[in-house]
């Protein structure tokens, strides 16, 4: 689900800087959320790009992005972009429903699947890439000053790892009526850990096992909380969009924008955005606009995060025949008022387990119960054409297994690079 980012000033007018950082947060407090009704839905799925013959060697970006060069426009109207790593994701417009959602992005998901095939390169959804080491190829001058950033804060490996060797699946969705706000963005951390456990598709990571069931969140888990932690505290808050704010202004700045080619710089220093905007600190020789403000939130990556609609970004890429089923069931626990209920009581006693959830999944009991309670209330509800995908996470969940315990076993048994190749190949 895109939208534009609103434009602070007119081409011809000077951008003005904030005076404090109360009028960012007054900013961030009227644009985050957007008051309606719910049941618009879009997708991101990435999908990690092998080459079929050689699975350790890590296409270049020309390789992939000529492929996608000869792609024509996707029947589900997705959009096609290259992660930093050579991950390419599909972006799906909104849509009214899930059903519509996840037909047309199985429609792109084939197309672009075949396209790939055709030139020798598969697209493999796993949370992270198990066996080759991070290894940026997007030259985009954002994912340079990125690189720089992290390495700057301690944080060079996990960035590197963050940016170019995990993919995930993310649902967006309405952020729904005003008034029912802090219980809405309540309820979409408070399923994280439950959804983190039953998708957690991630447990190797550079060719080794990491002993977690989910190493793509570990990974995060590793980041500064500031930027990448969730949003809100244990007990939620009854103002989302200006919790929202208070996380935007501590976190540091990433990146700023300097004329005149406007390309990104890292900030190499620790900078909190509130900083920034109440004169403590100067970063490109002024005051922060409105334009740098939105890009900074940009540069946040909470679980869960406002972007007027809500992204929800903690699932695992997980396999062609169970991801229908997890988008079907992610929606309808948030947006069926009844579901949602039931959800918010399932999961309550494991809102906060969030590395818990990533280390041992479904093996603990109570995340099990939730996890189990979950897909039930989901699969209560679901439609006839989702039915076996359905089938299949019910399943797993009932036996305590995750994505990642199957891809275990495979790599038990075969070794890590045949188990990949054999992904690689179509093969089960």
């Amino acid at each position: 689900m895109t939208m534009p980012i609103r434009s602070a000033v007119r081409p011809d007018e000077p951008a003005v800087g904030f005076a404090s950082a109360a009028d960012a947060a007054r900013h961030i407090t009227a644009t985050c959320l957007q008051d309606g009704p719910v049941g618009k839905v879009g997708l991101e799925i990435e999908a990690h790009c092998f080459d079929r013959a050689d699975p350790m060697r890590r296409p270049g970006w020309d390789e992939i992005t000529d492929v996608i060069a000869q792609v024509p426009a996707l029947p589900g109207g997705g959009a096609i972009t290259v992660e930093p790593g050579g991950a390419v994701e599909i972006s799906g417009p909104p849509t009214d429903g899930p059903l519509p959602a996840i037909a047309a992005m199985a429609a792109d998901r084939a197309v672009l699947t075949e396209a790939f095939a055709e030139a020798g390169l598969a697209l493999v959804l796993l949370g992270a890439d198990p066996l080759r080491p991070p290894q940026r190829v997007n030259p985009g001058a954002r994912y340079r000053a990125m690189e720089e950033f992290f390495a700057a804060s301690g944080t060079a490996d996990a960035g590197a790892a963050m940016m170019t060797s995990t993919a995930s699946v993310q649902v967006n969705l309405d952020a729904g009526p005003h008034a029912g706000w802090a219980d809405r963005v309540r309820l979409a951390h408070a399923l994280g850990p439950t959804m983190v456990a039953i998708t957690a598709n991630s447990p190797l990571l550079g060719g080794e096992f990491t002993g977690w069931q989910s190493a793509r969140q570990r990974v995060w888990s590793r980041l500064d909380a500031a930027r990448c932690g969730p949003v809100l505290s244990a007990d939620g808050d009854d103002d989302p969009a200006g919790e929202w704010a208070r996380y935007a202004l501590r976190a540091p700045v990433m990146l700023v924008h300097n004329p005149p080619d406007m390309q990104a710089l890292p900030v190499t220093n620790w900078v909190p955005f509130a900083d920034w905007a109440d004169g403590l600190a100067v970063l490109g020789g002024r005051r922060p606009t409105e334009a740098d403000l939105d890009y900074h939130l940009t540069t946040l990556f909470p679980p869960v995060r406002p972007r007027r609609w809500l992204e929800i970004r903690y699932l695992d890429s997980v396999p062609d025949a169970l991801w229908p089923a997890v988008v079907f069931a992610m929606t309808t626990l948030l947006d069926d008022p009844a579901a949602a209920d039931a959800a918010a009581e399932a999961t309550e006693p494991v809102a906060t387990a969030w590395d818990r959830a990533a280390q041992v999944g479904l093996e603990d009991r109570r995340l099990h119960a939730a996890a189990l309670r979950c897909v039930e209330i989901a699969a209560e509800r679901t439609p006839d054409e989702l039915a076996e995908s359905m089938a299949l996470l019910l399943r797993s969940v009932e036996e305590g297994r995750s994505p990642a315990d199957d891809f275990s076993d495979r790599v038990v048994e075969w070794g890590v690079g045949p188990a990949v190749h054999r992904l690689v190949k179509g093969e089960s």
